[in-house]
């Protein structure tokens, strides 16, 4: 209790409520994810076992890893990459046949999310948190986009009421063959679904469409009638219990499934953590707080253990419930608690309406969140940015969607890794050719900055940023440019010494630049070289955020153009 704040009750009760409305109908479309690789045809109720697996699991994240989390306004719970890990999981579970059976699936369930925790319990106590900073912006990119892709390709079957393959490469293979069978009422529910979602918010943005799509497609289906293979089914109403006091353990093969979890549960809490802290970082960039990365992960450990003790699907930090909470109000770790409590109210209430609800329509809402889980940025600039980021790129794209997740963190991360040596070594090399290094000491003003008139020099912030602008460097970066005193009217970008700027440090200063813009901060950038110029103007950084005239060739162009533009008399 000594953790919770009460002093934005009122904001973070509606930021909790309006996340929990969001999380709903998330919770019960990844829970059926999940579990769908098994198919109605071998247990009739597994969608009602996927849906309670989803919402016991968004409840025990959304209140546990609130308490004991390290950003006061995340909202936790399964999202779409820890869902295709899990759903991989089972499929790998199930296919083993030792024994097959749901009670195996989900004890192999519970292990992994409870090994997961105990990872990224461990990963807080050892501070890897700050390490993630280090994973580059096209490794991102490629590993979010091919998690779209996957969860998209995975709900085309279900959108067409039909049983999905579990390989994506059989999915895409046998699809043009499986299309001729499809169901027309699950498919029309599902377009109508993904058609409210997007067309709704044109209407309003106060009621989350996919709330609205949730309820207005399973009435219809309801007086459609729709068959209860195409549902859900009805979920287990009550307050959620260890999932193995009610099962039949007898004939577990405990070595084989502890084997068979570790390796998973390792990927959950590394894929989770990873996921987690980009949340973090979109939280603090909104309310301008800074998150505590390890105690972050020792709370979302907590919360995934749970989560699979009490039989629940492991997840992170959500990106969108999490903005949504901040957006509506949310400003303690409360909002997280009343977001959790909100679902066990749905739980303990209103599992009986849940059975109405088409398994096309949770469909159709999870290919809207794999399509806005593409990077469509990363994309369109992919002919723009340097080769070798559009290597890694590409390469873990393709890993993640055909071959495994983890492996496709890994290598792409040895490729970025490779590459970045090689382009630094030969800066390096470059700057021994043709005369000797000078020495500049950043303690005293250059001689150029002597020549700013004395009335303006307080309201003037000069930067010097020395070296390549990476990756491994934005986070200071972010931290300068954030510090920034407010008394400031104009940030002077000294960029002559930046021989360097690759895609990750590109989308950092444009979003450091539009911070200060939005505090009502001229920023002006003198003598950039060729390569960073290259960036920033084909990307459109320059002219569209940085206007031309305050682009200068030299620090006396800068100087006199000050001169002509008092800050004092704006």
């Amino acid at each position: 209790m000594r953790r919770l704040n009460f002093s934005h009750l009122k904001g973070d009760i509606y930021g909790g409520l309006t996340a929990g409305i969001v999380a709903l109908p998330l919770a019960l479309a990844f829970g059926i994810q999940a579990f769908g690789v098994i198919g109605i045809e071998d247990i009739p109720n597994v969608g009602a076992i996927g849906a309670l697996a989803g919402l016991t699991g968004a409840l025990m994240l959304g209140i546990f890893a609130a308490i004991f989390g390290g950003t006061p306004v995340q909202i936790s719970g399964p999202t779409g990459p820890m869902t295709v890990i899990s759903a991989t999981l089972i499929s790998m579970i199930w296919a083993t046949g030792k024994p097959q059976s749901i009670e195996t699936v989900l004890i192999s369930m519970m292990l992994a999310a409870i090994f997961c925790g105990i990872f990224q319990i461990l990963f807080g106590i050892l501070k890897i948190g700050k390490y993630v900073r280090y994973i580059p912006y096209p490794v991102l990119s490629g590993f979010m986009s091919g998690i779209g892709i996957i969860i998209i390709v995975q709900q085309i079957y279900p959108l067409m009421g039909l049983k999905s393959p579990v390989l994506i490469v059989d999915m895409l293979m046998q699809l043009p063959e499986k299309m001729s069978h499809f169901k027309p009422l699950p498919l029309c529910l599902g377009a109508g679904t993904i058609i409210i979602i997007y067309l709704f918010p044109l209407i309003t943005k106060k009621i989350p469409a996919t709330l609205v799509a949730l309820v207005v497609m399973s009435v219809v289906a309801y007086f459609l009638n729709c068959p209860a293979q195409f549902t859900i089914g009805k979920i287990p109403s009550g307050i959620p219990k260890p999932c193995f006091t009610s099962m039949d353990l007898s004939g577990m093969d405990w070595g084989l499934l502890l084997k068979m979890t570790v390796i998973p549960g390792l990927t959950l809490a590394g894929l989770g953590s990873i996921d987690t802290l980009l949340t973090s970082v979109v939280a603090d960039n909104i309310t301008k707080n800074r998150h505590n990365s390890n105690r972050e992960l020792i709370g979302q450990g907590i919360g995934n253990a749970l989560s699979g003790i009490f039989g629940g699907l492991p997840g992170a930090g959500a990106t969108m419930r999490t903005v949504v909470n901040v957006k509506s109000g949310g400003r303690t770790r409360l909002s997280g608690v009343i977001h959790g409590l909100f679902l066990l109210a749905v739980l303990l209430g209103l599992g009986s309406w849940v059975r109405f609800v088409p398994l096309s329509v949770l469909g159709g809402i999870l290919i809207t969140v794999g399509i806005g889980i593409i990077d469509f940025r990363g994309f369109k600039d992919l002919f723009k940015i340097p080769k070798a980021d559009a290597v890694v790129l590409i390469s873990v794209l393709l890993l993640t969607v055909f071959v495994d997740l983890l492996i496709a963190v890994g290598i792409g991360m040895i490729i970025a890794c490779v590459l970045f040596m090689k382009r630094a070594g030969d800066l390096v090399e470059s700057s021994y050719k043709g005369g000797a290094i000078t020495v500049f000491d950043k303690e005293i003003p250059w001689q150029d900055e002597q020549s700013l008139a004395n009335e303006i020099r307080e309201q003037i912030y000069i930067q010097r940023l020395n070296g390549p602008i990476f990756f491994g460097s934005i986070t200071r970066f972010h931290e300068v440019m954030h510090d920034v005193p407010d008394s400031v009217k104009i940030v002077i970008l000294r960029m002559k010494l930046v021989s360097f700027m690759d895609q990750s440090g590109l989308y950092a200063m444009e979003s450091a630049i539009k911070d200060l813009q939005n505090k009502g901060i001229t920023v002006l950038m003198t003598i950039i070289q060729p390569q960073p110029l290259y960036m920033l103007t084909t990307l459109k950084v320059i002219p569209l955020v940085v206007p031309e005239e305050h682009v200068f060739n030299s620090f006396e162009a800068c100087a006199e153009y000050l001169k002509n533009n008092n800050p004092q008399e704006k």
